[in-house]
């Protein structure tokens, strides 16, 4: 699958799952813009080796709680990459490791629909607003979980329900609303191999192998193929559907 001569935006490219999708399409041919809230160092690292692929890659800071920041980011996008060819909105609010585990169940609730729904929903907007003024097809991308069919109890997981469900059903609808000039996609990570994972015990971990019929956990490149596959040709007629990569958990 190749991406030549396109060029992609990666929000939350600086580390995990945005950087591998960022990396996979570099190295399909791709020019790539990719966004970070905090982490400078692993958003220039991810752009050094992007670089080293021989393709352009611009980095900008942007939080996706704030419409300005997502103004800005379209913006720039255009301005720096002539054109949009790909969103692919992979930024979420992490309230599973660090001070975001410390934040409470409203707190987290909070955070999530900032930035998980109200700025997918804005960034995919203002990426349907670039993509109509340009000659050609685009294509958005956005990120739900694979438990939000099926459910999953627990703090945590019932909050990320609301959230990802909500970005699942928004992005359904919006594939509607740009077609058939922009296509609308979701993909739907299940335990995969992020700071999550690679903290969690041993025990969790061994039950999570236990419950995948595939008997691993995901990695990010598994994500990234997905979305590169989403993001080529080879997908023009998909639109408004969600592929889950989970391993078969769901």
């Amino acid at each position: 699958m190749k991406l030549n001569g396109k060029t992609v935006v990666v929000t939350g490219g600086s580390s995990g799952i945005g950087r591998a999708i960022a990396l996979r399409c570099a190295g399909a041919g791709a020019d790539v813009l990719i966004s970070y809230r905090r982490n400078r160092q692993g958003a220039d690292q991810a752009a050094g080796e992007i670089a080293a692929t021989g393709r352009r890659v611009e980095v900008l800071q942007a939080n996706l709680a704030r419409e300005e920041d997502i103004t800005a980011l379209a913006r720039e996008a255009r301005s720096r990459l002539g054109r949009v060819d790909v969103w692919i909105n992979n930024a979420g609010a992490d309230i599973l490791t660090g001070n975001g585990g410390r934040l409470t169940p409203l707190e987290k609730l909070d955070l999530l629909l900032a930035v998980d729904v109200r700025g997918t929903v804005l960034a995919s907007w203002a990426a349907a607003g670039l993509m109509r003024q340009q000659d050609g097809t685009g294509v958005i991308i956005n990120m739900s979980w694979d438990h939000v069919d099926l459910g999953m109890a627990g703090e945590n997981p019932v909050l990320y329900s609301a959230a990802k469900g909500a970005v699942m059903s928004f992005s359904r609808s919006f594939a509607r609303e740009v077609a058939p000039h922009i296509r609308v996609n979701i993909l739907a990570p299940g335990f995969i191999e992020t700071a999550f994972g690679e903290d969690a015990d041993s025990r969790f971990r061994d039950e999570v192998v236990e419950l995948t019929p595939l008997k691993r956990w995901g990695t990010p490149d598994d994500v990234a193929a997905a979305a590169l596959f989403l993001a080529s040709d080879e997908a023009t007629f998909i639109t408004g559907q969600m592929i889950m990569v989970n391993g078969g958990v769901v």
